[in-house]
């Protein structure tokens, strides 16, 4: 369990960001400046490509320090597999070799450099060549009669600043893939869940913390698609509710990432409900018919001794943890786990709330409240 809980200090961390950040993003600015298209010259100059600043300035340092959460939190969380006793004796030494496989894994080098030929082999090669290269002239490429020419911000842009984007993303896919893995593994265990838990989820609640730990990776997410909505909106004409098919869209890849794989552990939950249900049914008729046989059949006491007596609160007792197992969920999920991601995602997106409001009223909103 300790290789999860290694992760860089927040010092590593922020120099680490900065440097990628700089890496990615300050050079285009620079060689931009020196070929004149920084703010005019073309017809889409650098500082007015929207979907580039959101990129490189908000979405890579969204996805590296997602890192850090994520390792923060998925130790301690992994962690109450044993803390809860959730797990058999016997199965222990599986579980604490699957997690020690999927450290492994996530780190491992040999994906990585797979990783780096997707991506320069796919992404930029094909994909960002081919599609993502607009016709109209712009600070990275010029259309000319033979094609599209690089400029040499150009070239650093596909050869140094979207290979990293790409990466940073597909090594998030990678590690999510390993994720899912490790779940599916633990769910093959035959855990020790309790029906009448008070979290309603057989033991399980503590997994809605997954949640809150990839909520900066679902605001990346939110960013990347924030950028080409904006540059839309802004050059082309169009505006936000063009784009609601989008948004949900993104929204629901990220609650699929994170929360699908904890349904693999919904055919347990939904066996420990059957179970308690028909256990716990057969103890309140037992208990039921004997609190019958005392109180109804056999002479009624007086009703100061019938409100203290311990009988009638363990009838209370018992109706309360049967209401707690007929409630039980078969899925670890609740609003209480999809709020939060939903919401990191569409929080990059809501500045462009405000291009709905006219620029008049918008500017008459600011005054006011000024005043």
């Amino acid at each position: 369990m300790s290789v999860l809980e290694t992760h860089p200090s927040v010092s590593a961390m922020r120099r680490r960001v900065i440097a990628i950040v700089l890496l990615a993003w300050l050079p285009l600015l620079l060689l931009s400046a020196l070929d004149g298209k920084v703010w005019g010259g073309v017809d889409a100059a650098f500082l007015t490509d929207l979907e580039v600043h959101i990129r490189f300035l908000l979405a890579v340092p969204l996805l590296l320090l997602a890192e850090g959460v994520v390792r923060r939190r998925l130790a301690p969380l992994l962690q109450q597999f044993l803390v809860r006793r959730l797990l058999p004796e016997a199965s222990i030494p599986g579980f604490e070799s699957a997690v020690a496989t999927a450290s492994r894994l996530r780190d491992s080098k040999l994906a990585q450099a797979v990783l780096l030929v997707i991506v320069y082999g796919v992404g930029i090669g094909v994909v960002w060549r081919h599609y993502g290269v607009l016709d109209a002239a712009t600070w990275y490429a010029t259309p000319s009669a033979e094609g599209r020419t690089l400029t040499p911000a150009g070239l650093w842009y596909g050869g140094v600043s979207l290979p990293i984007v790409q990466f940073l993303l597909l090594r998030w896919y990678w590690r999510m893939a390993v994720w899912a893995r490790l779940l599916w593994q633990i769910s093959r265990i035959p855990l020790r869940l309790l029906a009448a838990h008070p979290d309603r989820f057989g033991g399980l609640g503590f997994l809605a913390s997954v949640g809150y730990a990839y909520t900066l990776l679902a605001a990346a997410h939110g960013a990347l698609a924030a950028g080409p909505i904006a540059s839309r909106i802004f050059f082309a004409g169009a505006t936000l509710t063009d784009f609601g098919s989008q948004i949900a869209g993104i929204v629901l890849l990220v609650l699929c990432l994170v929360l699908g794989p904890l349904l693999c552990f919904t055919p347990q939950l939904a066996a420990a409900k059957q179970a308690g249900l028909l256990a716990y049914g057969a103890l309140a008729e037992r208990h039921v018919r004997s609190f019958e046989a005392k109180w109804l059949r056999d002479a009624v006491p007086a009703e100061g001794d019938l409100l203290g007596s311990p009988d009638v609160s363990s009838q209370a007792d018992l109706g309360t943890t049967c209401e707690v197992v007929h409630s039980m969920s078969i899925t670890p999920l609740s609003p209480q786990v999809v709020l939060p991601l939903t919401m990191a995602t569409l929080a990059p997106m809501l500045p462009l709330v405000l291009t709905l409001i006219p620029l008049n009223q918008l500017l008459g909103k600011l005054l006011g409240i000024g005043l």
